[in-house]
């Protein structure tokens, strides 16, 4: 056969024939507007189609293929795929600045949110990096889009739900997991090469076995999962039966939960955790479990101990009772602790291997902090970790120097007045889980902050619940929190008396002239605020007593001053009714009647020394013993006078004078069973701090813990306020369900008052509909009240304004008639419906039209105040209101 004739390869693809002529070339089109191309048609010349390539079949014929759809892929690719409704759309973007480059980077991740006929992009950081108008038109992922002078492309649909909650904004991922490993199935069993024929013995490798004997009483911690146990042969780590037999079923949950999270095995990326257990629940000792299991074993086998060297940090106050803690549960023989006070403490811990713990406190690390920096720790645990709130805390970057991840929070308090010091702690335990702070506020502490505002508008209340819950999610995976409740099993109930104490006419007198003063005159026409602190400590004075202030009442020369009118005022009383007050005269009888029939003690508590000096003064007169603790206290003789309360009878130490702030934390003093805070805190951790000195393990009897407030005056307006804080804490330590702020911002500023005329000032705030006898509080759920505002109004014009001071000329018409409209009245009763409510003069005007119990003898006082001493204070009219809890 002939060959074929040699045709040159052609690199030009032949044209396909065509019927309607030749076809312009597209032109390249730009990408489009978001204002403009979207919302127009394409143009007819873009729109024209090329004609379909025809091919031959061939003459077998074949089914059509068949279109498999990936049902994920198609849901994430769809450009038309529903997101939210059609006023709202949220996308996840990528976005860069414009650039004439070849070859294009994108700058970072964004999130593109459509509202209306508004379309932000915003950064991961939560800035709002453009903004510009929609009209309207299809998009979806993969739309091209020009934003404020930013290049946009659409990766992928955001669910509005997860844009709601804010997890886009945070640095949450969880611990990853190893890959399923494939286990082949065995054909032969394997059989060692010489192993019958060898002369050589035969050995058993060692089988890793745990430290300690597993039996069923034994505290078996978890074994590491996932990558951290790939590779590497496990072992049990079984807490030490010398330890572990002491420990309750919460303190077993709280030192596995420290154990996992320090390990790294929780569902989060980081290895430090906040037990916020509240007080008396056993902290230390579990702390001292973990510790002592972490020096001893590690799950690892062949393997050194997770940890060598462990730091705590801790008020200086506490520094002995960590010592005498760890001999307690541990010995004198099994651990070294080192209380550090100098530098040569730190060089002893240093060079020999004596001591495995070291203590110390706050302000002696940060002084030295350059000598700490030589040691290396592998775990620090912060007691009373609070301590660290502030942002810029420079004890936290003296900590952080350390350079030990393994970090451990202990604090029955951990957010005290506001999410900004929760943020600082978490980021301390965890850097970074939760972004930066500016991040923080503006995604989750300002949206959740506006919606406990009363009169909060409908789309702000949604915003911020789904924050909210999203942040008690996260703070989950990291914060353990138990309340007193669960030693409801091995205390004795225990019970909780707000007592609002009448002022006496001295009080009346002395607080008005302080009022009338032109120094608190000009602070509260907002011309000077430089004295507004010094008229609110004067004014705790004088609900506390009125003697405090008679220094004060000799500077008469300055007409301008604070304690002008007080000279006049206080000439015409004598030395003794100075010295009265109403909870002066509430506490006197209490110790009377508490001292005169029964054989407990009671711990008396003030934030001011001055106070605890007119409290010894009347201990004394009355013949009382009493010890005393207060910042002058040698640190030495702190603890001795503890264990004196504690170990001796009524006769010999009948009182305990504390001081809130000096030492209301961490000690214990059981010997008593009888609190009285006697002032109030601006801080609500204070008070609790105090008042959780006498119901833990050891006490034996009932407790009775009484706070003192004076009706109508100043320290009744700080307790309002910290109910407000109590609630923002209670949303997410104890999960409870609080509907926002108990008070408006109107009512917090109204410090400068005195109100004669109530009963109690905040039952009246709280429009509460019981009838004062101590009865079930109503629902108030189905008598809510929403209030109309514009659901339009731009948010960025609504400012986030927080309790405090404010000038009066500052305040518009529309915010003042905002602050006295109704309220949502579940919202307001949130805050004390745990409570009893019962006011003296209701049931005795109830007794008086009850012939029947005239005549035995009783009132209903019997039947709802278990306390049989404050009972019989109430009946004689000292009181003007209660309220009342039981728990445990």
């Amino acid at each position: 056969m002939p060959p074929k004739p040699f045709k040159p390869p052609s690199f030009i693809r032949p044209r396909p024939p065509s019927s309607g002529g030749d076809v312009p070339d597209e032109s390249i089109a730009k990408k489009p507007r978001l204002d403009s191309a979207l919302s127009k048609p394409a143009s007819p010349s873009l729109a024209v189609s090329t004609p379909p390539i025809r091919r031959s079949l061939g003459s077998s014929y074949r089914k059509p293929l068949l279109t498999v759809t990936n049902a994920v892929a198609a849901a994430k690719s769809a450009p038309n795929a529903p997101v939210s409704d059609g006023k709202e759309m949220f996308f996840n973007v990528l976005w860069r600045k414009q650039t004439t480059k070849k070859h294009k980077t994108w700058d970072g991740d964004g999130i593109l949110v459509i509202q209306g006929n508004q379309c932000t992009l915003q950064d991961m950081a939560g800035k709002d990096l453009a903004k510009t108008t929609f009209k309207g038109g299809d998009i979806g992922v993969g739309t091209e889009l020009f934003i404020g002078g930013k290049e946009v492309e659409i990766d992928s649909v955001l669910a509005k739900s997860a844009y709601m909650s804010g997890k886009p904004f945070l640095n949450v991922s969880s611990a990853e997991a190893a890959p399923p490993s494939v286990v082949l199935p065995v054909t032969k069993k394997y059989k060692a090469p010489l192993l019958e024929s060898t002369v050589l013995p035969t050995t058993n490798r060692r089988v890793p076995t745990p430290r300690h004997a597993i039996n069923p009483d034994s505290f078996v911690l978890p074994r590491p999962k996932g990558r951290q146990a790939q590779g590497k042969t496990l072992v049990d780590v079984v807490v030490d039966p010398f330890i572990g037999r002491y420990l309750r079923p919460h303190q077993k949950e709280g030192v596995q939960y420290m154990y996992e999270s320090i390990m790294g095995m929780r569902d989060f990326d980081g290895t430090g955790c906040l037990l916020a257990d509240e007080m008396g629940l056993g902290k230390t000792l579990q702390t001292i479990a973990l510790i002592w299991t972490l020096l001893k074993q590690t799950p690892f086998w062949e393997e050194g101990p997770v940890v060598q060297k462990a730091l705590i940090v801790c008020p200086v106050t506490l520094i002995g009772n960590w010592s005498r803690e760890f001999r307690k549960w541990l010995g004198k023989e099994r651990i070294a602790v080192l209380g550090c006070e100098t530098k040569k403490d730190v060089q002893d811990f240093k060079v020999g291997n004596t001591y495995n713990v070291m203590v110390i406190g706050y302000e002696k690390l940060r002084l030295l902090q350059e000598d700490m920096k030589k040691l290396k720790f592998d775990i620090i645990v912060c007691d009373e970790g609070h301590r660290l709130k502030a942002v810029n805390n420079k004890l936290a970057a003296a900590i952080r120097s350390l350079s030990c991840l393994r970090r451990i929070i202990l604090s029955g308090t951990p957010i005290q007045n506001d999410l900004g010091e929760f943020w600082t702690m978490s980021d301390f335990i965890n850097p970074g889980l939760l972004q930066s702070y500016a991040t923080f506020k503006k995604e989750f502490e300002g949206p959740i902050i506006k919606s406990r505002q009363p009169g909060a508008m409908k789309k702000d209340i949604e915003k911020g619940k789904a924050r909210s819950e999203a942040l008690t999610a996260l703070t989950r995976m990291f914060v353990l929190r138990r309340t007193a409740d669960v030693l409801s099993n091995y205390l004795l109930p225990k019970f909780e008396y707000v007592v609002f104490c009448r002022p006496t006419a001295q009080q009346v007198q002395i607080y008005k002239a302080l009022l009338d003063s032109p120094a608190l005159r000009r602070c509260t026409e907002g011309s000077d605020m430089s004295a507004h602190l010094q008229a609110i400590t004067a004014l705790k004075k004088v609900c506390n007593a009125p003697s405090l202030l008679l220094d004060k009442s000799k500077d008469e020369e300055d007409d301008s001053s604070l304690y002008a009118n007080l000279a006049k005022v206080m000439k015409g009383f004598g030395g003794s009714g100075l010295r009265k007050s109403g909870k002066l005269q509430v506490l006197e009888r209490l110790l009377t009647i508490l001292r005169g029939v029964t054989d407990e003690k009671i711990v008396l508590v003030s934030g001011y020394t001055q106070t605890l000096d007119v409290i010894q003064d009347l201990l004394g007169s009355k013949g009382m013993s009493y010890l005393r603790l207060d910042g002058s206290t040698p640190s030495n003789r702190r603890q001795e006078f503890v264990d004196k309360f504690n170990r001796t009878n009524a006769d010999e130490a009948f009182a305990f004078l504390l001081s809130a702030k000096s030492g209301g934390a961490g000690i214990n003093l059981v010997g008593a069973s009888r609190l009285v805070l006697f002032d109030t805190d601006w801080n609500p951790s204070v008070d609790l701090q105090a008042m959780a000195r006498i119901h833990r393990d050891g006490q034996k009897r009932q407790v009775y813990i009484y706070r003192f407030l004076t009706t109508g005056c100043m320290d009744e307006k700080i307790y309002q306020r910290q109910v407000t804080k109590q609630g923002l804490s209670d949303q997410f330590m104890d999960q409870k369900k609080t509907g926002g702020n108990s008070f408006t911002l109107a009512e917090l500023r109204d410090l400068f008052t005195l109100d004669t005329s109530t009963e109690c000032q905040t039952h009246d705030l709280l429009g509460c509909t019981c009838a004062s006898k101590g009865d079930n509080i109503p629902d108030a759920k189905d008598d809510a009240v929403e209030i109309g505002v514009d659901e339009d109004a731009d948010e960025d014009l609504l400012e986030i304004e927080l309790p405090g001071f404010k000038k009066a000329s500052n305040v518009t018409g529309e915010e003042a008639e905002l602050d006295v409209n109704p309220l949502r009245k579940k919202n307001r009763m949130d805050a004390l419906a745990e409570y009893i409510h019962v006011s003296p003069a209701v049931l005795a005007q109830s007794v008086e039209s009850d012939e029947s119990a005239l005549l035995l003898g009783s009132d209903d006082l019997t039947s709802v105040v278990e306390d049989d001493i404050l009972r019989e204070i109430m009946r004689e009219g000292d009181v003007s209101y209660i309220f009342g809890k039981k728990s445990g």
